[in-house]
């Protein structure tokens, strides 16, 4: 494996960084007073888009683009750098075309819709003329499991009705939002239609539903923490809303593959960006123990903030390692799909913990000044702890690597016997024959 940028990526990435640092960083006062008055997106955004994307630094994302797709068809090694550099400012992502969860949400339907479904849907999201969002988790059972999902598609006529309620679905309450991707449970099969297997696996299904689709109900932006996210994570209801046949994203009862498959390069892109926002927590942090004076010493002069901030380097680029690997994995077409599984899950732990830890040392730094909105801390710590539940709970992640580890110790058989040295085991050496 070699991690090293290639000469590509070099470019893109320099690229990136020279309009990030010129045009996008500039205007982040500006973005948070405009959203603090309510005027979300701020009128500047799409000028930024506009720009970013005559500089052909648009979809940097999606390696799969077909000819005529707009975008710079990076490798998911290529573009985790950049997607380091724009999670440091939450909202640059848009910038570029970049955000969650259009970045899955565009690998989906690349994956799955018609021509039909690409037509009407795809294309806007790739020109960045509209945005949507993924309706999975429910307030009503534990969705770590996914199997759980009750908001349930039942046949009528030539179509379906839905009906269920979603909640924390990011992006619906963006003045964009114009699509729902909503995952949810079979009833008896509509017409043409095989019925419900008896895997629970198979027994779920993916359907595109426009916001503005009567029976739709955006109840609230739920705050994060007490951080209220103007682009939302949302609380919908789906009350006995018709879903016409041609809404069936990818194959009927499919639904929970097609999940998974969203979340490989998504997890990726989290992670980077998550790194992104722990390099800028430490940079912040170095300079204000340079700085800042408590008992006749700078903080810098004191132990504890010593090893803070050489666990916090130490961490972070053992954190970069294994998602560059992750990253570098799924650009291999032959890798082994059960341990890309098992990496991603991983790295979804690794990232969390990470942020939880280099975060919150940094406000400590900080003090009083890291809970106030006045650095970006109290937002990362935020962030930070919500990746512990969201895409899955840690524990969830964590029971997927133990099978593999356990799946691998079966495997062996007994061989690291060889390994132990018993009194019984010492007075029978094997012969050499």
């Amino acid at each position: 494996m070699d991690f090293s940028p290639s000469e590509r990526a070099q470019h893109w990435l320099a690229k990136a960084d020279a309009f990030f640092q010129r045009y996008v960083l500039p205007y982040n006062p500006a973005w948070h007073h405009s959203v603090t008055q309510g005027v979300y997106p701020p009128p500047f955004l799409q000028d930024l888009k506009a720009l970013a994307q005559e500089e052909g630094l648009w979809n940097l994302f999606l390696p799969s683009l077909l000819p005529g797709e707009p975008g710079t068809r990076l490798s998911n090694v290529d573009y985790a750098p950049i997607a380091e550099l724009l999670g440091r400012l939450p909202w640059a992502s848009e910038v570029f075309n970049c955000s969650a969860p259009d970045t899955g949400n565009m690998e989906l339907l690349h994956l799955f819709a018609n021509p039909a479904q690409k037509q009407r849907w795809l294309e806007p999201l790739l020109a960045g003329t509209m945005r949507s969002a993924f309706a999975m988790s429910e307030p009503d059972v534990a969705s770590s499991d996914p199997t759980n999902l009750q908001t349930s598609l039942t046949p009528q006529g030539e179509g379906w009705v839905l009906n269920g309620r979603k909640w924390f679905i990011t992006g619906a309450a963006h003045p964009n939002c114009r699509l729902l991707i909503v995952v949810c449970r079979n009833g008896a099969a509509a017409p043409g239609q095989a019925d419900s297997p008896d895997d629970t696996h198979l027994q779920h299904s993916v359907v595109l539903v426009p916001t503005d689709t009567p029976g739709v109900s955006l109840v609230r932006n739920i705050a994060m923490l007490n951080h209220l996210a103007p682009e939302g994570h949302c609380e919908i209801v789906f009350k006995n809303v018709h879903v016409g046949k041609e809404q069936l994203l990818g194959l009927w009862g499919h639904g929970f593959a097609m999940a998974q498959a969203r979340l490989g390069p998504g997890r990726v892109h989290h992670c980077m960006r998550t790194i992104g926002q722990c390099e800028l927590a430490l940079e912040l942090a170095c300079e204000r123990v340079l700085e800042r004076q408590a008992f006749g010493k700078h903080l810098a002069d004191f132990s504890n903030v010593q090893d803070w901030i050489a666990d916090a380097r130490i961490d972070l680029d053992l954190a970069r390692l294994r998602v560059m690997q992750v990253a570098w994995r799924l650009d291999q077409a032959d890798s082994d799909s059960q341990q890309r599984k098992t990496d991603i899950a991983a790295i979804k732990v690794v990232a969390a913990r990470l942020q939880s830890r280099v975060v919150d040392r940094a406000m400590q730094i900080f003090g009083a000044m890291g809970l106030s909105p006045d650095t970006p801390l109290a937002y990362f710590w935020s962030w930070g702890r919500a990746m512990h539940l969201m895409d899955g709970p840690d524990e969830v992640h964590l029971r997927t690597v133990t099978r593999s580890e356990l799946k691998k110790a079966r495997a062996r058989s007994g061989q690291s016997g060889h390994y132990f040295t018993t009194p019984e085991q010492m007075r029978a050496p094997p012969r050499i024959t």
